[in-house]
């Protein structure tokens, strides 16, 4: 059976010992929250903005308001604002100029503010006709789900301190084309954050699918191979060199699916190693198209019935996103595998960005530059044909032993057979996601030439 070796490496660490925030994960408060939500009869982008008890208007001024809610429990530590942008017609989905708002909170990090962790989940809804704002789009699973959860994990999270800052979104403007999410990371940018990792949260709320084949055990997590910002010159360096399948967000997602081994009664990953579903897309894509790390967490089995669809009884056969349809103990475990991700990422320092060279020699220089907050660091490797990195660490390394802020070791190996990664880690054992020794393996945009930018 497949091992991580985060798994292994979170049960014996001293950080594990400590209180689980998952454990504070509450079914009663997702159901409260999604009932709230849906009340508001329809979340459509191109619905009302000003009604104050219908469409989505009403709905994000509500969240704004749950936010702050959440952050007077914290003596404010939540920094809530509508991060928006009017976006003109694009004669698809946005017929009249419209203004787009996402709910952010921001818990900034005490010790490492601009290294940032993102949650999110698209916060709009919508029945057949992706431009009827009026009629009733409950919303429930998609992505109400998300949204909930989201909510759920500011709640618990906003009562601890953490090295990195956590930014809690709730998005607009997906079912429109994504535009919500293209706000939230034009906005990152613009900001000069680091982005650690993004964790978009796009129904989590189902365990069965319109055919009857269910699986509450599993959430899957998508991520891309080759990544979206990359450039001529890396794919070229990536055909010498390799690193197909160790872009920062393939990583994450292996990381991930070790925090959900390390509770094996919780709910477990089952990697997809794809973007996104097959001719789809969700709200991590503009944030992979920005060089940042992101990843899709959805529900293992889609139920086609209970999304983007009308309200109605056809041939025998219910229709509709709505709350009945709602599997809310799957959709409880599912808010604990991102609770205790976020906890483990806002502790851990950044991955770093290691270097190999093994070029005609029969061993091979492992390099990097050392992190912020990092204390020790572990040196991995799987053979290239192996999808997973090997249990244990081949190398370890105090953060005190770098040389001019660099750390090095000599690996007995020849790199040619061989991917090398490493991660970094705190004194109390939590570490980050594995970084790979490869072109463009780094946890940061690619550097585009001028020949490259738009």
């Amino acid at each position: 059976m497949r091992k991580l070796i985060l798994a292994a490496a979170l049960l014996s660490s001293p950080a594990f010992a400590q209180s689980d925030p998952a454990e504070e994960v509450s079914t009663e408060r997702l159901r409260a929250d999604m009932d709230t939500i849906v009340s508001f009869g329809t979340r459509h982008t191109l619905s009302s903005q000003t009604d104050p008890e219908r469409g989505i208007g009403a709905a994000v001024n509500w969240a704004l308001d749950e936010f702050g809610r959440i952050g007077a429990g914290c003596e404010n530590c939540l920094e809530v604002q509508s991060v928006e942008r009017i976006i003109d017609p694009d004669g698809r989905r946005i017929p009249q100029p419209t203004l787009v708002r996402n709910a952010v909170a921001i818990q900034r990090g005490t010790e490492r503010p601009d290294e940032i962790i993102i949650v999110q989940g698209h916060y709009d809804s919508r029945v057949t006709d992706p431009l009827n704002g009026t009629d009733d789009a409950p919303g429930a699973n998609d992505d109400g789900s998300g949204s909930v959860m989201i909510l759920e994990a500011a709640r618990i999270l906003s009562q601890r301190e953490y090295p990195s800052t956590i930014v809690y979104a709730l998005l607009t403007g997906e079912e429109q084309g994504l535009y919500g999410a293209q706000i939230l990371a034009d906005w990152v940018g613009e900001q000069g954050y680091t982005v650690k990792a993004v964790l978009n949260n796009d129904m989590i709320g189902n365990s069965c699918g319109s055919d009857g084949k269910c699986d509450a055990a599993h959430v899957r997590v998508f991520s891309e191979g080759l990544r979206a910002d990359s450039t001529p010159e890396v794919r070229a360096m990536q055909r010498r060199f390799g690193g197909e399948n160790d872009s920062p967000g393939r990583n994450l997602s292996r990381w991930i699916a070790g925090v959900a081994e390390a509770d094996p009664e919780g709910m477990q990953v089952r990697q997809i190693w794809r973007t996104d579903r097959m001719g789809r897309g969700g709200d991590q894509i503009p944030f992979l198209d920005r060089g940042y790390p992101a990843v899709r967490i959805t529900v293992a089995v889609e139920d086609y019935e209970h999304q983007h669809q009308d309200l109605r009884v056809e041939d025998g056969i219910t229709y509709g996103d709505t709350v009945d349809e709602i599997d809310f103990d799957y959709l409880t475990r599912a808010s604990q595998l991102n609770v205790r991700a976020l906890d483990r990422l806002a502790q851990s320092p950044m991955p770093p960005a290691p270097n190999a060279d093994a070029i005609v020699r029969t061993d091979t220089v492992v390099e990097w530059d050392a992190v912020p907050g990092a204390h020790h660091y572990h040196v991995y490797q799987r053979r290239t044909d192996q999808p997973y990195w090997n249990d244990e660490a081949t190398a370890d390394l105090l953060d005190e032993g770098a040389v001019d802020g660099k750390l090095s070791t000599v690996i007995d190996e020849r790199g040619d057979d061989w991917f090398f990664g490493v991660n970094a880690c705190t004194a109390t054992g939590y570490c980050s996601p594995i970084a790979s020794a490869v072109p463009a393996g780094a946890f940061a945009p690619v550097a585009q030439s001028e020949d490259d930018s738009e």
